[in-house]
């Protein structure tokens, strides 16, 4: 079963980390990327840009449109993921419990579209 572990990050709290909490934040994702390539279950990770780089597309009366907003007003925001494909979601959970200590992590099952749709 494939599961997206999503990192959300609030600039506020981690500008208030020590650099040596910065410098451990860091290692835990090497470790957690390292130890997942090593057990065959990391499909893909990727740091995400600033949010303030986002490009938003919707389509309006047939033609699309690109902006870069509306933003939420929220005080965190996606960070990063990991796709990984584990047996369970307790094993995903325990994956991204790694990296708990320093930001909120979300697990999510990656849902079969076509299964869903029965196609």
């Amino acid at each position: 079963m494939k599961y997206v572990i999503l990192i959300h990050s609030n600039p506020a709290a981690w500008d208030a980390l020590t650099e040596a909490q910065k410098v451990e934040v860091g290692r835990r994702h090497l470790a957690l990327t390292d130890d997942l390539a090593a057990s065959g279950e990391l499909i893909v990770t990727e740091a995400l840009a600033d949010p303030s780089m986002t490009r938003h597309v919707m389509v309006r009366d047939g033609r699309t449109v690109a902006g870069d907003g509306p933003f939420a007003e929220v005080k965190e925001h996606l960070a990063g993921f990991y796709l990984v494909d584990c047996d369970s979601m307790d094993r995903a959970l325990s994956h991204a419990a790694r990296l708990a200590p320093y930001g909120e992590i979300e697990v999510r099952p990656v849902m079969d579209l076509r299964a869903v749709l029965d196609v």
